[in-house]
């Protein structure tokens, strides 16, 4: 039942087992989808993305500026190839996450705040590990 799939890129050949890539295409799937809705949210900022960005003495524009890198971030880690892209976006979404737990603990805004950024920190690295190698630079 455990079916190996060949991967062949430059000359590397990666055997991934089938359970390895179903959990890397959930887990990114699940990142993608956080990281375009709430960029979306800022976009739109709707759902108490003012109150939030405010209430951490950020000014408004910030939810512009965030909003479409996390979309295109999104957008780049399901898309295929454009591998050191996705080395990018991984970074970013890392630095993204964490700077916002940060920014709330920062502004003694603890609980779930940090809780959910850090899931999706979390949620990034594991993405980042599972990648196949045809997503490797």
């Amino acid at each position: 039942m455990s079916k190996m799939i060949g991967v062949e890129t430059n000359g590397k050949v990666e055997i991934q087992s089938r359970g390895k890539k179903i959990a890397y295409w959930t887990v990114t799937l699940l990142l993608a989808a956080s990281v375009m809705l709430s960029g979306i949210g800022q976009l739109m900022q709707f759902g108490g993305n003012i109150e939030l960005v405010t209430k951490l003495g950020y000014p408004l524009y910030i939810l512009t500026i965030l909003g479409i890198w996390k979309v295109l971030g999104a957008i780049a880690l399901v898309v295929p190839g454009f591998p050191r892209l996705k080395e990018w976006v991984h970074a970013g979404i890392f630095f993204v996450m964490t700077g916002a737990a940060l920014s709330h603990a920062f502004a003694n805004d603890f609980g779930f705040s940090i809780i959910l950024p850090l899931f999706y920190a979390v949620l990034n690295i594991v993405s980042w590990a599972l990648r196949p190698m045809s997503r490797k630079l």
